[in-house]
């Protein structure tokens, strides 16, 4: 889950981080009061999005009174911001943050991250801020410090100390500061349960105070009933509409760019699914896991939510039973089929508990789904079907 560079604002002042003064609005209006609410000569007006590189696609700009604030607002509000990380799509902006300018005489990066391979939260640090990483990593990564921390050590005195020296920073106030940022960082990442924790950049104003200019903020959706006051922060319209419904409905939905849809049981069958119907020199649609013990009804919905997309030209079915029973998938398909009239080629894969109940029940329907003996030749199956 994500959330809005305010609101991550809002939790690093709430857990002692020192921030920009800003103000959210959803108006022109609103945006001229923000900036009258600084009673400064300049101000930065953020389009509030959940995609990096706003600053490049027009979104993040400096204005110098409450007229060009109004007037930058409500050209951002409601309208659709591209880069490099929306997709060609967009995503559009609901609201914008006004900020106080800051005076910036340096800039670094900052991120935390639950690294799997590790089973640690990684460190990564660079002296080199207000650029994109993933680009900075592949022409210099000499310049980015990646550091382990062991989640049952915790961040100690020398991860500071080994991070100082190879990043070359040495003035002592600076590194007193960093330190004490880290540490309140770090809580904050364990209390809130983050998956990932990103500040680009993470300036030295020419005070010489160190502050988060920005704030990307990723919690672990399995985490998510441990903090009700994080699920209120969602903002759905930033998100993919199927993926809101799908977890509404307690399934596990995520859209890709193909044509082929999956509805399968266990999230590494489904991984499986996907990767096989690649193989086969198809392109899945989706990563759709209904769960082990899913209900016709969450089968139909299931169902919508694939045919929701319209790129959708075929659907694979790939089921095998264990507590989830082949027939009850096979009624919940032979109810979708009939009450929605789905023209797409249906290829059903059932196998384990009670398979020989569901695919009789598939066979006897009278409707037009080719059944399928294994997941490969299931594949197969529906790739050359969705390819006449």
């Amino acid at each position: 889950m994500n959330i809005h560079e305010y609101q991550a604002k809002k939790l690093f002042a709430d857990h002692g981080i020192t921030v920009a003064r800003g103000f959210v609005a959803a108006t022109a209006e609103e945006a001229a009061e923000a900036f009258n609410k600084l009673g400064l000569g300049r101000a930065v007006v953020k389009a509030q999005i959940h995609a990096g590189g706003r600053g490049k696609a027009g979104g993040v700009k400096l204005v110098s009174s409450a007229e060009e604030c109004a007037e930058l607002a409500g050209k951002l509000l409601g309208s659709t911001l591209v880069t490099h990380q929306t997709g060609p799509g967009g995503n559009t902006v609901p609201l914008v943050y006004v900020e106080a300018a800051s005076s910036i005489s340096r800039e670094y990066y900052l991120a935390m991250l639950v690294n799997r391979e590790s089973a640690a939260i990684s460190l990564i640090f660079s002296t080199q801020g207000g650029v994109d990483i993933e680009e900075l990593a592949k022409t210099s990564p000499e310049k980015i410090t990646t550091l382990t921390i062991d989640p049952t050590v915790g961040l100690k005195p020398f991860h500071l100390r080994k991070l100082s020296f190879a990043q070359g920073l040495s003035d002592v106030g600076e590194v007193k500061q960093l330190g004490s940022l880290l540490g309140k960082l770090y809580q904050l990442f364990l209390t809130l349960d983050f998956s990932m924790l990103e500040i680009n950049p993470l300036i030295v104003t020419d005070q010489g105070e160190i502050m988060p200019l920005d704030g990307k903020m990723i919690f672990d959706d399995n985490s998510l009933f441990r903090h009700p006051e994080i699920v209120a922060l969602r903002d759905n319209s930033q998100e993919d509409s199927r993926e809101v419904e799908a977890t509404s409905y307690g399934l596990n939905y995520i859209g890709l760019e193909g044509n082929i849809g999956c509805m399968v049981n266990g999230a590494g069958l489904a991984m499986a699914t996907m990767d096989i119907i690649k193989h086969c020199g198809g392109r899945p649609a989706n990563f759709l896991d209904v769960g082990g013990g899913a209900t016709e009804d969450m089968v139909r919905k299931a169902f919508r939510i694939i045919l929701a997309d319209e790129n959708v030209q075929g659907i694979f079915v790939n089921i095998f039973g264990g507590i989830m029973r082949c027939e009850v998938i096979a009624r919940g398909i032979i109810a979708v089929c009939q009450e929605m009239g789905i023209t797409v080629p249906l290829v059903a894969r059932l196998e384990g508990t009670n398979m020989q109940e569901g695919r009789k029940l598939l066979e006897t329907s009278g409707l037009k789904i080719y059944p399928a003996e294994n997941m490969a030749k299931g594949a197969e199956l529906i790739t050359s079907l969705v390819r006449r």
